[in-house]
């Protein structure tokens, strides 16, 4: 695939198709197909006038939500203080703990029978709260960033290729028909914080721990369901 002209002319070519067998069995199964069927080996390309652009791919029907961005709150080494309050045995008799939870800015979620987390919204960054917060002046919260996060939303989505497939069957079974793509730019910082708001976008907590005890983050990010993820963009147009 050298040219974007070429790569839409393929995915034209993939939409006369009809459905075709997943390549890979699970929610990555779509991703792995199509990047397949393209002949591209990463999830990236250059797109019009040679600018970066990122390829996603989703079920219309999906019920899971897609991961706009993952990125690890502030300060450094926070993770291990999450594990640390509210992390839990992986399994039982385990003494590695995991802490794998979705949040959003409504009311505090519950983890393990007890109050959890959310997200809050300041003038200058997003929060990880936790009820504690209320009762200890010395907890470090976690945060992000307002103007680092939104530096780094539009680096990684200057442009975004968004194809979306029918979908029938499941596991190693489950079937494509990608029939509809978009080209989205002008990642729109407000539209996110305002989709944060209104709870359509959620933020994804999953830190492991090595054997050694440190923590490893497997990706915290933030998740908006396929259907609402034009909203992130100020500009769409439909390609396919």
């Amino acid at each position: 695939m050298k040219t974007y002209s070429e790569l839409i002319e393929k995915l034209k070519e993939i939409k006369e198709k009809e459905f075709v067998k997943t390549h890979r069995s699970g929610d990555t199964g779509i991703g792995k197909t199509l990047e397949d069927l393209l002949g591209i080996e990463e999830n990236n390309f250059a797109g019009p006038d040679g600018i970066d652009t990122e390829l996603k791919a989703a079920r219309k029907n999906a019920a899971s939500m897609l991961t706009l961005f993952t990125k690890s709150p502030l300060p450094k080494k926070i993770n291990s203080v999450l594990l640390k309050e509210f992390g839990y045995p992986d399994k039982e008799g385990s003494h590695k703990k995991i802490l794998h939870t979705t949040i959003d800015t409504g009311s505090f979620n519950t983890l393990k029978g007890k109050t959890g987390l959310k997200v809050g919204i300041e003038e200058d960054r997003i929060t990880i709260l936790s009820s504690q917060d209320q009762n200890k002046s010395d907890l470090i919260i976690p945060y992000w960033d307002k103007v680092t996060l939104k530096k780094s939303f539009e680096k990684k989505y200057p442009q975004l290729l968004y194809v979306k497939a029918d979908s029938k069957g499941e596991g190693s079974n489950e079937e494509f028909y990608f029939n509809e793509a978009w080209l989205m730019r002008g990642f729109d910082f407000d539209n996110f914080l305002k989709l944060l708001k209104e709870k359509t976008l959620k933020v994804d907590i999953r830190i492991g721990q090595y054997p050694n005890g440190r923590p490893h983050d497997h990706g915290t990010g933030f998740r908006v369901m396929p259907d609402k993820l034009d909203l992130c963009f100020s500009h769409r147009n439909k390609v396919i």
